[in-house]
């Protein structure tokens, strides 16, 4: 398993699953998408709760810009298709998933805490769509999940906008279940709880 995009603690009750980069903005590059859609789907099979996080500064920077810059229709078509497929694969995760969101949550990072079941943010959490503002839309679910969660008109209001949401006014809007100052204790005390031992039908 990659130790180049993510590092792993596995305990007997759940999978912490922490993105890690060289620049610590953990921007979701052709590479890291391909790589955490493989661990995603082999952690399938333990079908162990998990918990996904970033580091204190940056759960996600979301997709790498650069990298976009570079892409022709076919290989943007396919780059699309592959955030897709590794949302689909949270999204369809055999046990209960939670985001654990510290620092800035943005663009495809937010498409992904979206495909977990619940978000549980530290106060200094920052959650956006920024790509209105670069002339850009996310073409990973991010369209589809958000107004499912908080509703079309707020959705719309932080897609067009491109503006930076605080995490309170993230609870507020229902875009996270909780804040908490340590937001992984949070979710690992959530999963510890007898009512918590879920087990999903998909």
């Amino acid at each position: 398993m990659s130790i180049e995009y993510y590092a792993l603690h596995r305990t007997p009750n759940y999978t912490l699953l922490r993105l890690v980069s060289s620049d610590h903005t953990n921007k979701l590059s052709r590479a890291c998408v391909c790589a955490w859609k493989a661990a995603i789907e082999k952690l399938a099979e333990d079908a162990l709760p998990l918990i996904i996080t970033g580091n204190e500064h940056f759960f996600s920077a979301g997709a790498d810009l650069h990298e976009i810059a570079q892409l022709t229709g076919p290989a943007a078509f396919e780059f699309a298709q592959l955030g897709q497929n590794l949302m689909r694969a949270v999204d369809l995760f055999p046990a209960p998933v939670i985001a654990a969101v510290q620092g800035y949550c943005m663009g495809g990072g937010l498409d992904l805490a979206l495909a977990c079941d619940f978000r549980i943010a530290a106060p200094d959490a920052v959650f956006g769509h920024r790509g209105a503002a670069l002339g850009l839309m996310t073409g990973w679910g991010g369209t589809q999940r958000l107004p499912r969660l908080i509703g079309k008109a707020r959705a719309l209001e932080m897609f067009i906008l491109a503006e930076k949401v605080s995490a309170k006014r993230a609870l507020q809007m229902g875009l996270v279940s909780r804040i908490a100052d340590d937001p992984i204790k949070s979710a690992v005390e959530t999963l510890s709880k007898p009512s918590c031992h879920w087990r999903f039908p998909w």
